[in-house]
């Protein structure tokens, strides 16, 4: 990094756009049980909206199995509603204490719909990181303008500006590679 500008608030900025997309893959299921599917889910629940995590323990007793169990009983319904609209593809089953979600094996056509879903994803994440650099390479020419930094300096910092921008975009490519492997799986 130079002297003269430092760049980590665009890494940082930068990171948490990889990260976003890789919670957003998390949501995306595949033919395993994996707790994350439910993150978007929202439960209408004591006259307000809250996250399914804090009405109730979401566990996989098995590989292809989720169970939710509410902590208070008298939600129940609500969740399997939650659920239900969410549209994560699985069907809730509801025994009177805890809801299994048994998850189904994945169809061709599903994983493809899938993937098409993660590709997207990526792409949002890549113009996050890209804006990140449009961001920062406006604050340079502002920087060059009120003579803070040299023209230099300026060519410089958007180099490594390029460089950081190049190494997270290839990190969301490779966390979009795992994804794809992951649903294509059978």
């Amino acid at each position: 990094m130079s002297d003269i500008v430092d760049l980590t608030a665009a890494e940082r900025r930068m990171q948490g756009a990889v990260e976003s997309v890789r919670r957003e893959f998390g949501t995306i299921r595949t033919g395993r049980a994996n707790p994350s599917i439910l993150d978007r889910v929202e439960v209408d629940a004591y006259g307000s909206r809250m996250p399914l995590r804090s009405v109730a323990n979401v566990n996989v007793p098995e590989p292809r199995l989720l169970t939710v169990t509410p902590f208070d009983p008298g939600t129940l319904k609500a969740i399997e509603r939650a659920i239900d609209n969410a549209d994560v593809g699985l069907n809730p089953q509801n025994d009177g204490k805890i809801i299994r979600l048994p998850v189904p094996e994945l169809t061709e056509e599903r994983r493809k719909q899938f993937v098409r879903r993660a590709r997207g994803m990526a792409e949002e994440g890549r113009v996050s990181v890209r804006n990140v650099r449009r961001d920062e390479m406006k604050d340079l020419t502002e920087l060059v303008k009120m003579g803070e930094i040299s023209e230099d300096d300026e060519r410089r910092a958007e180099t490594e500006l390029q460089e950081l921008t190049k190494r997270y975009v290839s990190r969301i490519d490779a966390a979009l590679s795992d994804k794809e492997a992951e649903l294509l799986e059978v």
